[in-house]
C-alpha cells in the first residue's frame, strides 16, 4: 500500500518594503512542487503588505492566527531596518523556528534572524552589499562572506536578493531530491547556481554605493 505524500506548509513572511525577488524567485521554485507544499502568507497583521519595490502582496494570516509551519521563508529589503527594533517579529520568529523542519532567510533576513538569536553559535550569510548590517547584529554568528547560500543545521540563509533563488532549489534538493530541484531548474529555465559556496559577488563587500548607482537615490 502507497503511503499517503507528506504535505508540507510553507509561510513566506511579510512585511513592509520586503524585496519583491527575495520571496517570490524562491516561490516561484518551491511553487512548482505542486500539491506537495503548501504556501501561506504571514505578517503581523493580515492584509495588504506594500514591497519596497511598490507592488503589495496579500498576507493571509496575521501572527496571532498563523497555521503550523512547516518552513519559514523571510525575506531581506530596505524594510529591514525597521523590523530590527519589532520584538513581535523577533518573538515570532524564535516560536515557529523551534518547530521548523528548515527556516530560510534571503539577503538582509538574516539581519533579523540574528537579531532574534536564532544564528548564535551558527554559520551564516547576508547580502554581500550590505554585509556589515547582518554582521553588526551578533557577534556570536559566524559570518561566512564567500557563500552564495549556507546551510547550518535547520537554518539556511542566502545572500542578495536573486542567490535566494538558488537557495530555494538546494533546499528542494535537499527535502525532495536533486533530481526534482534540476527538473524545476529546468521547467522554469532557470541556471541554478548548485554552488554554495561559490559566491561572484563577494567582490562587492560592503560596497554600498551600488545601491545609489541603481536605484538614483
Amino acid at each position: 500500500m502507497t503511503s499517503p505524500t507528506r504535505v508540507r506548509t510553507l509561510g513566506a513572511i511579510l512585511y513592509p518594503e520586503f524585496e519583491l525577488l527575495d520571496l517570490y524567485g524562491p516561490l516561484e521554485m518551491f511553487g512548482c512542487l505542486g500539491p506537495e507544499l503548501r504556501i501561506e502568507t504571514v505578517a503581523q497583521e493580515a492584509g495588504p503588505v506594500r514591497s519596497a519595490q511598490g507592488p503589495e502582496s496579500l498576507a493571509r494570516y496575521g501572527f496571532a492566527d498563523c497555521p503550523a509551519l512547516d518552513l519559514l521563508l523571510l525575506p531581506g529589503g530596505i524594510g529591514t531596518l525597521a523590523q530590527l527594533g519589532n520584538d513581535a517579529l523577533h518573538e515570532f520568529l524564535r516560536t515557529r523556528a523551534r518547530s521548523a523542519e528548515v527556516a530560510m532567510s534571503v539577503c538582509s533576513g538574516s539581519a533579523l534572524f540574528a537579531r532574534a538569536g536564532l544564528l548564535d553559535g551558527r554559520r551564516a550569510t547576508s547580502n554581500k552589499i550590505f554585509f556589515e548590517l547582518a554582521r553588526s547584529q551578533s557577534e556570536k554568528v559566524d559570518w561566512v562572506e564567500q557563500a552564495r547560500w549556507v546551510e547550518d543545521g535547520p537554518f539556511v540563509t542566502a545572500s542578495g536578493v536573486s542567490a535566494g533563488t538558488d537557495m530555494a532549489l538546494g533546499v528542494i534538493a535537499r527535502l525532495y531530491g536533486r533530481s526534482r530541484a534540476e527538473a524545476i531548474a529546468t521547467v522554469t529555465e532557470y541556471q541554478w547556481h548548485t554552488d554554495a559556496a561559490r559566491d561572484p559577488f563577494a567582490a562587492q563587500l560592503n560596497q554600498t554605493h551600488w545601491l545609489a548607482a541603481a536605484t538614483g537615490r
